[in-house]
C-alpha cells in the first residue's frame, strides 16, 4: 500500500518540522525525478514513482542520522502506517549494489535488519528508479550523476565500494533511457544550468 501524494507531501511537512535540512527539498526532487522519469517508461506508474520518491529519506525525520539509521526508521515509519511499498524503498534505496554490500556482519541491531531483508530481496524497477533519482537530485535541483557522486564524496570521503555503486548507477541509467527513447536528463527541469552551480557541500550543522 502507498499513501496518496497529499499524504506523503504532509509527511515531509511533519519531517521538516522535526528536522529541517536540505534534505527534504532533496526528497521532493527525488519524487519529481523519479515522476518525470516514469512518465516515459510505459509499465512504471508515475504516482507510485512519484510517492516512493518522496518518501525515499522519511527516517531523517529522527534528526541528523547516519545511513543505516535513517534507513530502518524510514522503513519502520511506513510499515506502522501501512505503506509497505514506500517502507521497501527507504530499506533499498542506499544499497545500489543490494546484496553485494553485505559481505560482513553488521555490529549495529538496525544494520542486521537492513541485511537480512535486502539478502531476501531482488531489486525490482522502482527500486532501481529511486536509487537512480537519488543520485540526480539536490536540494537545489537536479545534476548530471558525476556532480552527485563529487558531491557526496566532497562530504563523505570515498568509501568502499563507492565506484561499484557509480557503475550499478550508470547502468540503471542506461536501462531506463533505452525504453525512454531519449536521456534522463531531457526530462530533469534546468539540469544543465543546475550542474554548473558549485554550493559549498552541506553538512550537519549547515542548515
Amino acid at each position: 500500500m502507498l499513501p496518496t501524494v497529499d499524504e506523503a507531501l504532509y509527511e515531509l511537512k511533519l519531517a521538516e518540522e522535526l528536522n529541517p535540512g536540505p534534505w527534504v527539498r532533496h526528497s521532493v526532487n527525488t519524487g519529481i525525478a523519479a515522476r518525470n522519469i516514469a512518465e516515459k517508461v510505459s509499465w512504471l506508474n508515475p504516482e507510485k514513482a512519484y510517492i516512493v520518491g518522496l518518501l525515499h529519506d522519511i527516517g531523517r525525520r529522527v534528526g541528523v542520522v547516519d545511513i543505516p539509521t535513517h534507513v530502518y526508521e524510514g522503513y519502520k515509519y511506513c510499515m506502522e502506517k501501512g505503506w509497505d511499498e514506500a517502507a521497501r524503498i527507504c530499506m533499498t534505496h542506499s544499497y545500489l549494489r543490494m546484496r553485494d554490500e553485505f559481505d560482513y556482519d553488521p555490529e549495529q541491531e538496525n544494520e542486521r535488519a537492513i541485511k537480512e531483508y535486502i539478502l531476501n530481496c531482488r531489486a525490482d524497477d522502482y527500486d532501481k528508479l529511486i536509487q537512480l533519482c537519488d543520485s540526480l537530485a539536490v536540494d537545489y535541483g537536479f545534476v548530471i550523476l558525476e556532480k552527485r557522486f563529487v558531491d557526496v564524496t566532497r562530504r563523505y570521503g570515498i568509501m568502499e565500494g563507492y565506484i561499484k555503486g557509480w557503475e550499478i548507477a550508470f547502468s540503471i541509467k542506461e536501462y531506463f533511457e533505452k525504453e525512454m527513447g531519449c536521456s534522463i536528463y531531457d526530462v530533469l527541469p534546468d539540469v544543465g544550468k543546475t550542474s554548473l552551480l558549485t554550493p559549498k557541500p552541506w553538512k550537519p550543522g549547515n542548515r
